[in-house]
């Protein structure tokens, strides 16, 4: 059995590495024969940095299916459309927001150095920060509105993109039209029902809704689209994953 793991929230907490009890829980996966794939918000270059370095080369899915890599190669890289990379631009223009926009491995960043996406941006230097307009393709964009968050969603649900809301850190996350992370584990030839899902966000409804099974860490209203809901503890995820493997071993 596939087993596909969401990061912040669901098996590494604070922008922490992953702990050892989550460690131990993922090698038991895979000594029971099943396959370990990750599948994040984060670009594939601030994946790299909260895993053992044995799990780096896994499959995994980045920018909530923008970027898709396996055995440390990007495979799959989607960027937006240069007149919705142009729309997006005006809306940043126009409401000033500060942002995080990733090219194919590179990011332009102007948001604050005290928000917790800050922290986790490029922390072993594998990127070079560059101005918005060096970047070539845009694969993937964070926004932060502040007080104007209504009027930027708004704005931007009449463009065809994936849009997604974190209300808890004030964020609009966008990835080009289609994108999302199951689109992006059918580029790892995961097949529909025979995977099961680990999250806890609303990026992860649409792997949610093509799982075997799906467990969804903490209260988020994701869980509605879970078949089972855990605490968000390490002790009760890695208790969780480690009674899912003994299962379908």
């Amino acid at each position: 059995m596939k087993f596909v793991f969401d990061l912040d929230g669901t098996i590494c907490f604070k922008g922490q590495p992953l702990s050892v009890n989550i460690i131990v829980a993922l090698e038991n996966c895979i000594t029971n024969g099943h396959e370990v794939i990750f599948a994040s918000a984060r670009p594939i270059r601030d994946l790299l940095p909260v895993l053992p370095k044995a799990m780096q080369r896994f499959p995994m899915v980045g920018g909530n299916g923008a970027f898709v890599a396996n055995e440390s190669e990007l495979i799959a890289v989607t960027a937006f459309k240069t007149d919705i990379v142009a729309q997006i631009r005006g809306l940043i223009s126009t409401y000033k927001l500060p942002y995080l926009v990733d090219g194919n491995w590179d990011y332009a960043y102007t948001g604050s150095e005290a928000h917790p996406i800050y922290r986790n941006l490029d922390p072993l230097k594998l990127a070079k920060k560059v101005t918005l307009e060096e970047l070539q393709e845009i694969v993937k964009v964070v926004l932060f509105p502040g007080e104007l968050h209504k009027e930027v969603w708004e704005a931007l649900k009449k463009l065809p993109i994936s849009l997604y809301e974190h209300t808890s850190e004030n964020i609009i996350d966008m990835s080009p039209s289609g994108i999302d992370k199951w689109n992006g584990l059918t580029k790892l030839g995961v097949v529909e029902g025979e995977f099961i899902a680990f999250g806890n966000d609303a990026n992860d409804r649409s792997m949610f809704a093509k799982a075997k099974e799906s467990v969804c860490v903490g209260e988020h209203p994701v869980r509605e689209f879970a078949t089972l809901q855990v605490a968000s503890t390490e002790d009760a995820v890695a208790a969780i994953i480690c009674s899912f493997s003994e299962k379908y071993k």
